[in-house]
């Protein structure tokens, strides 16, 4: 009876001396190790759109006309109503062009006068039922024509000389108005400035930009990577750099269908019309970035993507226990933002997991 006790307190001081070593080296082994208990979340899967903010219609003004800026009527800031005086252009003809323009009008006027010495004699002999009608209309036809060459000529000079002429009971004259109604972006021209006008053969000076700051949309840049995830109407939460702590809502409308290139990247231009602003300004140029809800999920366990372990394509993590005791779990993942990770299996509501110290280097 006394060896069988002496026995069994020879293995139970055995196995407890085992125990003690095998907790003592687990401990020193977990030794730095960091815990993180799973959470309830949302998590968001988006892209990324970085741009500005413009006005949807913008439109540059040009002038028809050549000559000199005589006078400015609006500033930068100012808002105008469509047809509202913008510019004043003074005719700044070449002496060899007014020279030309002045000739023209007395050679017309003399073709005219021909033209009419003509018809009133043809006219007259007409009166007589001496010559055809044939001969009567050619002879009104020349003169008609005569009269509406002079006419052409006298705007052309008038134009020159004053700016300002009238054809066909319209005023045509040198002022440049506003062609829509909205706010005066920059004005690029000076008074006593050069102008060249806008043709069928060049671009013409650019005199100011116009646009309507009511309708103000973002455009901006989406990486290659996310652009096959978007599609127009989805929601867009914009972050303006002059406006901090403060997102305002949008709504996709285009994806270019086409790629640019841009220091080495391919990207695709988005455009995105913006919602409710509230109190905020919002001014033209405004450097922006754009979140694109591509999904949105609400009340899921989230943990740390770091700590899920991915080896042929079974997902794991180290559990803590309320003894401290560490074990491998298997578990399921869904949706990611890259930095924390859905698990929508193996895992409960405040759980703890384990991050590993990383490991030292040591040389030989």
């Amino acid at each position: 009876m006394v060896k069988k006790i002496i026995i069994s307190a020879f293995v139970v001081i055995v196995i407890s001396a085992v125990l003690f070593f095998a907790i003592d080296g687990s401990a020193k082994k977990d030794e730095g190790s960091k815990t993180f208990p799973v959470e309830q979340g949302s998590i968001i899967d988006k892209a990324l759109a970085v741009g500005r903010i413009e006005p949807k219609k913008e439109i540059s003004v040009k002038s028809k006309i050549s000559g000199i800026v005589r006078k400015r009527y609006v500033e930068i800031g100012d808002y105008v109503e469509t047809g509202d005086p913008l510019l004043d252009i003074a005719p700044d003809p070449t002496p060899l062009e007014f020279a030309e323009t002045k000739r023209q009008v007395e050679l017309n006027q003399v073709s005219f006068d021909n033209a009419k010495r003509e018809f009133d004699r043809t006219k007259s002999l007409k009166d007589k039922q001496l010559i055809s009608n044939q001969e009567y209309d050619r002879a009104l036809a020349l003169y008609n024509e005569a009269e509406l060459r002079l006419k052409l000529a006298k705007e052309k000079l008038s134009l020159i000389e004053s700016g300002k002429t009238e054809i066909a009971d319209r005023i045509v004259d040198n002022i440049i108005r506003s062609p829509i109604s909205g706010t005066v972006l920059s004005v690029l021209v000076e008074e006593g400035d050069p102008i060249v006008p806008l043709t069928s053969y060049q671009a013409g000076t650019d005199l100011m930009t116009l646009a309507q700051m009511d309708n103000l949309i973002f455009r901006g840049n989406v990486d290659e990577i996310d652009v096959g995830k978007l599609y127009e109407g989805m929601v867009a939460e914009i972050e303006i750099g002059a406006i901090p702590n403060k997102k305002i809502s949008g709504i996709l409308r285009k994806v270019s269908p086409k790629a640019h290139k841009e220091e080495g990247s391919t990207l695709f231009e988005v455009e995105i019309q913006i919602g409710e602003i509230g109190k905020s300004i919002l001014r033209a140029g405004y450097s922006a970035n754009a979140d694109i809800i591509i999904t949105r999920k609400e009340d899921i366990l989230l943990v740390p993507e770091r700590l899920v372990h991915m080896e042929d394509s079974a997902a794991s993590v180290e559990v803590q226990d309320t003894l401290g005791v560490i074990t491998t779990r298997d578990v399921v993942t869904g949706l990611s933002d890259g930095i924390n990770i859905e698990i929508t299996e193996g895992l409960e509501k405040g759980e703890l997991l384990v991050e590993r110290p990383p490991r030292e280097i040591t040389g030989d």
